[in-house]
Formats: structure tokens, sequence, C-alpha cells
């Protein structure tokens, strides 16, 4: 009976959260292509996954220590989405919210949770 009532605690927590989600996403990833006439291979970008909901969230803040003319500020960007999708680290992520897509680089292991994932990025400045 408890674990019939965690589930559904579970199942309310990940609709609450999947209520949020008022943007899309795709993933794009690197898969190796072999040139059949030189036999060379290469690296090519791919589009892994489209069309996922999702949500961005943006946090900023402003270290203590700065000069008297110039202040760096920090900015964390986080993703979140149901948590079925394998993301792997490195893909660029192409995300539509707000009637604006932006690339972000995946900077890390996904944090996956019953309800969600949050994945933190950076804006994408290309692949290493």
């Amino acid at each position: 009976m408890v674990n019939d009532v965690i589930k559904q605690a579970r199942k309310m927590h990940r609709k609450a959260i999947e209520a949020t989600y008022d943007g899309t996403c795709r993933i794009y990833g690197m898969r190796s292509v072999k040139d059949p006439d030189t036999k060379v291979t290469r690296q090519e970008e791919v589009l892994v996954q489209e069309g996922i909901p999702c949500h961005l969230s943006y946090s900023s803040t402003t270290p203590a220590a700065g000069s008297s003319t110039v202040t760096a500020v920090i900015q964390t960007i986080k993703l979140f989405l149901a948590p079925e999708p394998v993301i792997p680290p490195g893909s660029r992520i192409e995300v539509t919210q707000q009637g604006r897509t932006e690339n972000y680089d995946q900077s890390g292991q996904a944090a996956v949770y019953s309800s969600h994932q949050e994945i933190l990025l950076e804006l994408w400045r290309e692949y290493a």
C-alpha cells in the first residue's frame, strides 16, 4: 500500500514538472563515416533525436571578487526533460523556447531522476 502511494506521488511529480515544458530540443552527435573512395574515416555530425519536450532554466551568480571596472557574472543553464532520452556527454543540443532557437553543449553527465533529468549546458562553441 505504501509502495502504491509512493508510485502515485512520483507520477504526480512527473506530471507537474512536464507541465513546465515550454520548448523542444534536438540532440546532435558525431559518428564515424568512411569514404568509400579514399578509405579515410572522418567524423560527421548527425541528428540523434528531435522533438523532445523540454524547459531551460537560467540562474546567474556574481562572484564577490571583482575589479573596480569589471565584475564577472556566471550564468548556469540547466535543461529539464523526461528521464527516458539518453543524451551522451558532448552532444550538441539545439533548444527552441519562447520563439528563440539556441545551440548548447552538454557540459556533463545528466542527473537522472524518476520524474525528469537535468543537464547542465554551456553555449555551443564547436566540437572539440
